[in-house]
């Protein structure tokens, strides 16, 4: 830091002004709900916990890397905003003396691939099991997330000749960072264009990219004030609880409670209760109940309600995975 800037601009470091996520809050009430539901609709929803929890684990390591950057910011994580009928779940708005970042988080497995056309594609496995998928580009996805901000700043600018001068500027000043947070991907950019290519970085780049980008730019530094200021017009067009996250559980749980018993469970049942079907392992007494709602968490295979013919619980009643021997789940009544 020179002399000018020692004088004028206090160094304040890395601040976050919002650290949690709607990931942690949906990941734990994903959780109770595969603990409730069984067969393919249980697989959907520990799918969608598996995702949850590797972008978490990605959002967290780019978190540490901020705060330990050692430079002048304020960052909010998981920044939902609304402006004129456009929205946008931001993974992480980091505003630095003389840029704003706009940073997604891509904790993907399997190496990455970016072609001609600006197009991402997943490769997974090898050799003759590798899968190529593709998916949609994050690049294309923070441009969206840019725009919205862009909305909401012009308003700020009260004449043509201003909204003018910072339409030119916003390229500039506003920039789009694609961060690949698995350290075990390898990226294959040799064929990407340009202004995709040098938006797409790893995990262990970004603090330096950014401190490029700072120092590259001969622009006037932003006051703390001036910052605090800029980000309180974002926070204004904030709105809680709009992530994907909640839709996705509100639409899992309505197809929880709509299906209580599955079709595959429903054929199960009627195995069970099924004499000559029955596996000779399966067959329960007249004293035996299977229910058509509890499933086993660790198995996902219904419950039974059984009587303990021995020991300190001689005649009590407990529920029994309707899997035993293979499985020893239980639970009291």
């Amino acid at each position: 830091m020179g002399i000018i800037d020692a004088l004028f601009f206090k160094y304040f470091g890395p601040v976050f002004i919002k650290e949690d996520s709607d990931a942690e809050s949906f990941i734990e009430k994903m959780k109770s709900l595969s603990l409730r539901a069984s067969g393919k609709l249980k697989d959907k929803i520990d799918e969608q916990i598996t995702i949850a929890e590797a972008g978490l684990k990605g959002e967290k390591q780019i978190a540490f890397e901020l705060k330990n950057s050692g430079m002048d910011m304020l960052v909010v994580h998981d920044l939902y905003l609304e402006k004129n009928g456009l929205s946008a779940q931001i993974d992480f708005l980091v505003i630095a003396r003389k840029h704003i970042f706009v940073i997604e988080c891509k904790n993907l497995y399997g190496n990455i691939e970016i072609d001609e056309k600006g197009n991402f594609i997943r490769h997974k496995g090898s050799g003759k099991f590798e899968r190529k998928e593709g998916f949609p580009s994050p690049v294309s996805q923070n441009e969206r997330h840019l725009n919205i901000l862009k909305e909401i700043r012009r308003e700020y600018k009260n004449n043509f000749v201003m909204q003018g001068l910072f339409d030119k500027l916003f390229p500039q000043t506003y920039r789009s960072i694609v961060v690949l947070a698995n350290p075990k991907t390898i990226l294959n950019d040799t064929k990407a264009p340009e202004e995709v290519r040098k938006v797409v970085i790893r995990l262990d780049q970004l603090v330096a990219y950014i401190k490029k980008i700072e120092d590259q730019d001969d622009s006037l530094k932003s006051s703390e004030k001036d910052m605090h200021e800029l980000l309180d017009s974002f926070i204004k067009c904030s709105k809680p609880n709009k992530s994907d996250y909640a839709k996705k559980y509100e639409d899992l749980l309505a197809e929880l409670n709509a299906n209580k018993v599955e079709p595959q469970n429903e054929k199960r049942l009627e195995k069970l209760c099924s004499k000559k079907e029955a596996d000779p392992k399966e067959k329960f007494s007249q004293k035996e109940s299977v229910s058509t709602e509890k499933v086993c968490p660790k198995c996902g295979k219904l419950l039974v309600l059984r009587t303990a013919k021995k020991g300190e619980n001689f005649g009590n009643q407990f529920w029994g995975c309707s899997g035993f021997p293979k499985c020893w789940y239980r639970e009291d009544v």
